[in-house]
């Protein structure tokens, strides 16, 4: 008896798969892909959040080369992404080498470290103020003490961005500690008790078998770094509001000026659509030589 050969059927559609990926992607496009979009059609008017909108082209964008105020909050921006980045990155790694045991020491270290991350960033901002107030504030009581000079830190245009950025690396550690902490745990023990017996010291473990290992995890930690250093607004609103003399303005803080208390929406949108392209052109760099790197090692 002659059988006929089957038809391939067609591919089947997972329709229950789709079903629960879609609340996640309307999520996505109602509150991302939306907004960015409306954002980009609003750099191209003169919009205010009120009246009625008027198409102006490229000229947002050629006012933000003009604009003294932006390229100063482009520099603050720069400088505090500098030493927020590979800073922390470096400080997280030490202190989870240090705090990596069992030991109920090292457990307390692990909390306390951690636990500033924990905090919100405006409660955290809010008792830092506190810290550099110039009358009663912990570090002019130190300096006090020591028979040195009390100084304005918060109120200084020298000292005001610098204040902010060591509140910040005080934040981040203790989270670029634990994911570290994560890495170092599945990195096989036999490879230190090797090195150890081959004579390697620990400096020698650290540099040839820790960082190595820890590749990975210290490019996510980049990655995350660059995009939320560049997205720094609430330890300056709340410990500087920008100041002293644009001293500690940052992007950010320049769109919230813009858009909320001078009402210049469409110019605030070209800052945030500038912000965003940069953004993702540092990020899609980090990926390109990030793999780059990792490829070349194998």
């Amino acid at each position: 008896m002659r059988h006929e050969p089957k038809r391939p059927r067609g591919r089947r559609i997972d329709w229950a798969g789709y079903a629960m990926l879609l609340p996640s992607y309307t999520i996505y496009f109602v509150f991302t892909l939306l907004p960015l979009c409306c954002t980009i059609v609003y750099s191209l008017t003169d919009f205010d959040g009120f009246s009625a909108m008027n198409f102006v082209g490229l000229s947002n964008f050629s006012r933000l080369l003009r604009d003294g105020i932006f390229l100063r909050a482009a520099q603050n921006t720069l400088v505090y992404a500098l030493f927020t980045i590979l800073p922390p990155i470096a400080i997280g790694l030490l202190l989870a080498v240090t705090v990596n045991g069992r030991l109920l020491f090292n457990r307390f270290c692990r909390a306390a470290f951690y636990l500033p991350y924990v905090v919100s960033m405006v409660a955290a901002a809010t008792v830092w103020y506190w810290m550099y107030d110039p009358s009663s504030g912990l570090f002019n009581m130190i300096l006090s003490a020591l028979g040195l000079e009390p100084r304005n830190w918060l109120f200084e245009p020298g000292t005001a961005l610098a204040c902010v950025i060591v509140m910040s690396i005080w934040k981040i550690v203790g989270y670029n500690m634990i994911i570290y902490l994560a890495g170092l745990q599945s990195i096989p023990g036999e490879l230190y008790e090797a090195a150890k017996i081959d004579g390697a010291g620990g400096v020698q473990r650290f540099l040839k078998i820790t960082v190595p290992l820890l590749r990975s995890t210290t490019f996510f930690l980049f990655v995350m770094a660059c995009i939320s250093s560049l997205n720094v607004f609430e330890q300056v609103s709340v410990m500087t509001g920008g100041g002293p003399a644009n001293a500690t303005t940052t992007i950010v803080h320049q769109i919230y000026q813009a858009a909320f208390q001078q009402y210049e929406m469409g110019y605030a949108s070209a800052m945030a659509v500038l912000l965003v392209a940069v953004t993702m052109l540092i990020t899609l760099l980090n990926f390109r030589y990030g793999n780059a790197a990792d490829a070349a090692d194998m």
